[in-house]
């Protein structure tokens, strides 16, 4: 088939890379041999422990990318969000009471009801 134009009519020419600083970057270690064959495999080899190898990959994602196969959530532009970019406060704390895991929210509501009364 004959082709009009070089570049298909498109400007993607470089966009395949990401700039390693505004990359999410994530290891990655798997076992070269899946779980279903190790145990074949130890039977059959002739060393009694031999210590598979395994394959370590350093993935980099753009940001778009990386919400899209859920390795980050999306983070609100809002500067009063939890999940903000701009907020650099802890995450709050887990409370217990009668040894159950509370919800924050719902501790901080039922304090708001006790000063009330």
């Amino acid at each position: 088939m004959t082709k009009k134009r070089r570049g298909g009519g498109r400007n993607k020419k470089g966009r395949g890379h990401v700039k390693s600083d505004k990359a999410i970057k994530r290891n990655s270690v798997k076992n070269m041999v899946e779980a279903a064959a190790v145990r074949d495999m130890s039977e059959a080899s002739v060393y009694a422990e031999y210590a598979l190898p395994k394959l370590y990959v350093r993935l980099a994602y753009c940001i778009s990318c990386a919400i899209h196969a859920k390795v980050v959530r999306v983070r609100s532009d809002k500067p009063g969000a939890i999940n903000s970019r701009k907020n650099r406060a802890p995450p709050p704390r887990a409370i217990f009471k009668d040894g159950k895991r509370v919800n924050p929210a719902v501790a901080a509501a039922l304090a708001a009801k006790q000063a009330q009364l």
